[in-house]
């Protein structure tokens, strides 16, 4: 054998074992990881409208989070032991998304953000009580194990409450305006009957499959637990919040009026952006979307052939009966009808599709939501739309909303994540950018789909885009401008077509939650950029169910490795052989 290629064989045989070693590795570290994290019963950057406790709840007092702290540092060293270069494929990104993963964890335990487990939106107190919503129960063994989530609320009650208490004394509480009424939210779960209760929903039909014996007493035992831990442990939390935590609420809406704040809200941009925009970039970009979508409103305004200003056109959508359904049950049955229609289109735009579905379902109190099924795919996701008011819910924006929520927004992302052949911590992972962009850029996909063919319901698309937009401007003026809630809500009023309630409700909860909303229009433009860019770069070769596959293929990820994934993507075409 020649001198060289015996160098070449030796130097490919070095380089497998090296890729081999590495890979072994890197399985080993996240292996080690999701052990831990499914002991610590917390889970990094996950959907909180998914939250199903398991058992025992987890712990949320400063020794738990400095133990999380330390692991997380420990897996920092460990991965910075492995070779990068030496990995390839799905086992290169893993590596990169886990490094900016824990990273992004690392500056989480320096920030304040355990400060605030309540927002204007939600609290761990009405995620526990949604909760069965949101779960399986087939056997004795479910109902067991969420007869132990009962029983340890108390406890995990009152490390929540320490962490408010802790936010009182520092003076990182919720804007006083924004949080009015909120403790409705906490006595609207007590009960004096545990049947009442969200909590005891599970118990109320027992499957034949735990048997008929065993019901009875799982029944009682769950009506106890609510009765005598559960029920006691919100009252004291409503006290709480009402004799301590309301008198102390932050005088000022912006999140930059706190000791860190601005400091603190750079790193909840970067946390829900996954991007180093700033608050000014991202403030001009609202303004010039904001400018955009708005010449477009006015176009479909002038097809429609309404004579008057914008905002008489937003009074007359808002008060015209056409536009609202009759009742709870046609808007679920138009919900449906859209939802079926677009199922049976999927096949046009993605090559690979989810096999687990999803139902429709009533919900009351608030917006519309999804939340993913089991892991498992023992029980479908699900879509939840408000009916408990219709007026929040007009038909113009329901292709819009559907296509966000359903497919091929939500459920085709987070299903088929949960199928993929990848690493635990990537199935279940949830970044807003990219989740949030799926969806709004699903919302424009329906265009290329067929929907929107009434002016209407194309300008209720429109809104939505607009409202995204409003977002980034809105956002960064409360946060690092300076805004009061006032000005935040007229900028809302004059912009989008929500009503005045809706926008004082949109505006708390950007107020409460600094830097989420800002996720789904940055995220859309990005993968919107990304298909341009493909698009440009294979021209008659590029294939959009290649592209929407490769865009969902991998999980949810930060934006800066999409475009990486995409741009290796791109090269792969561009590399293949001609036929």
């Amino acid at each position: 054998m020649p001198y060289r290629a015996l160098i070449a064989l030796t130097c490919i045989f070095s380089c497998a074992l090296a890729h081999a070693d590495a890979s072994l590795r890197l399985e080993q570290l996240l292996a080690e990881h999701w052990a831990n994290a499914e002991q610590e019963r917390v889970f990094f950057r996950t959907d909180g409208d998914a939250f199903r406790p398991d058992g025992k709840l987890p712990e949320v007092n400063q020794q738990a989070r400095e133990r999380r702290r330390q692991f997380n540092e420990a897996m920092l060293q460990k991965l910075a032991a492995i070779d990068l270069d030496a990995l390839t494929g799905q086992d290169r990104i893993s590596y990169q998304l886990f490094r900016y993963e824990r990273e992004t964890e690392r500056a989480s335990f320096a920030s304040p953000d355990y400060l605030f487990p309540i927002t204007s939106l939600f609290g761990y107190h009405t995620y526990f009580a949604n909760a069965p919503a949101n779960m399986t129960f087939d056997t004795a063994q479910d109902y067991e194990t969420f007869l132990t989530s009962l029983e340890d609320f108390p406890r995990y009650n009152r490390e929540q409450m320490a962490l408010l208490d802790e936010a009182v004394a520092r003076g990182y509480t919720h804007y006083c305006e924004s949080m009015g009424g909120y403790e409705q939210t906490i006595s609207g779960l007590i009960v004096d009957d545990a049947t009442e209760s969200s909590l005891y929903k599970p118990f109320q039909r027992i499957p034949s499959s735990v048997g008929e014996a065993q019901a009875p007493q799982l029944q009682a035992r769950a009506r106890e637990l609510i009765d005598k831990r559960v029920m006691p442990a919100y009252r004291e939390l409503f006290t709480f919040f009402t004799t301590e935590y309301m008198p102390a609420c932050r005088r000022q809406p912006g999140i930059s009026s706190l000791p860190g704040g601005a400091a603190y809200y750079a790193y909840l941009l970067r946390y829900f952006t996954t991007t180093d925009m700033t608050p000014v970039e991202i403030h001009e970009l609202g303004l010039a979307e904001t400018a955009r979508i708005r010449r477009e409103m006015d176009a479909v305004i002038r097809e429609t052939g309404f004579e008057g200003e914008f905002s008489q056109f937003l009074d007359f959508l808002r008060s015209d009966p056409r536009f609202y359904a009759s009742d709870a049950q046609d808007l679920l049955e138009k919900t449906a009808f859209i939802a079926k229609r677009m199922d049976g289109l999927m096949p046009r735009y993605f090559g690979r599709l989810a096999r687990n579905t999803y139902e429709i379902r009533s919900s009351t109190g608030r917006g519309a939501y999804y939340v993913s099924g089991a892991e498992d795919g023992s029980s479908a996701g699900i879509y939840f739309i408000n009916t408990s008011n219709l007026r929040y819910q007009p038909l113009y924006n329901l292709e819009a909303l559907t296509l966000h929520e359903a497919v091929p927004g939500h459920h085709h992302q987070t299903a088929l994540a949960l199928e993929l052949d990848l690493p635990e911590f990537r199935r279940t992972v949830y970044h807003a950018a990219f989740s949030e962009g799926w969806g709004l850029y699903a919302e424009s996909l329906g265009k290329e789909a067929g929907f929107y063919a009434d002016p209407y319901s194309d300008f209720g698309r429109l809104t939505y885009e607009m409202w995204r937009a409003n977002r980034l401007v809105v956002d960064t003026g409360i946060h690092a401008f300076g805004w009061s809630r006032k000005k935040a809500i007229d900028y809302l009023l004059q912009n989008s077509a929500l009503t005045q309630a809706e926008v004082a409700a949109e505006v708390d909860r950007y107020i409460t939650w600094p830097g989420q909303a800002t996720a789904y229009k940055i995220g859309e433009l990005r993968i919107k950029a990304l298909r341009q860019h493909a698009q440009q770069a294979l021209g008659k070769d590029f294939d959009i169910r290649a592209f929407h596959d490769v865009i969902v293929g991998n999980g949810s990820v930060a934006i800066a490795i999409l475009e990486q994934i995409v741009t290796d993507w791109i090269a792969s075409q561009t590399l293949q052989p001609p036929p």
